[in-house]
């Protein structure tokens, strides 16, 4: 029996399929010099299916739908300037 794995883009639902030019973006922490001075960052790279599993990983579908993230993720920065990176 074959396995086939699914993905859809996170910001308009589309499958992925074998062309296309996909990418992966997640959020990390820009370390400062103190703790407190810690602030998220937002990272971008293109398709590697290893990657695309590792948990909070975004799956994009192009250009587009990668600026549209990074919009909403610049405006939610925007609305909480004071935020920092998530400890756990």
């Amino acid at each position: 029996m074959a396995y086939s794995e699914s993905y859809e883009c996170d910001v308009c639902g589309d499958q992925k399929r074998e062309e296309g030019d996909w990418w992966l973006a997640w959020v990390d922490c820009f370390e400062g010099a103190r703790p407190e001075d810690n602030q998220p960052l937002i990272k971008l790279t293109r398709w590697q299916a290893q990657q695309a599993h590792t948990p909070g990983v975004k799956h994009l579908c192009g250009a587009r739908c990668a600026g549209t993230l990074l919009d909403r993720w610049m405006t939610e920065q925007h609305a909480d300037p004071d935020a920092h990176c998530e400890t756990k």
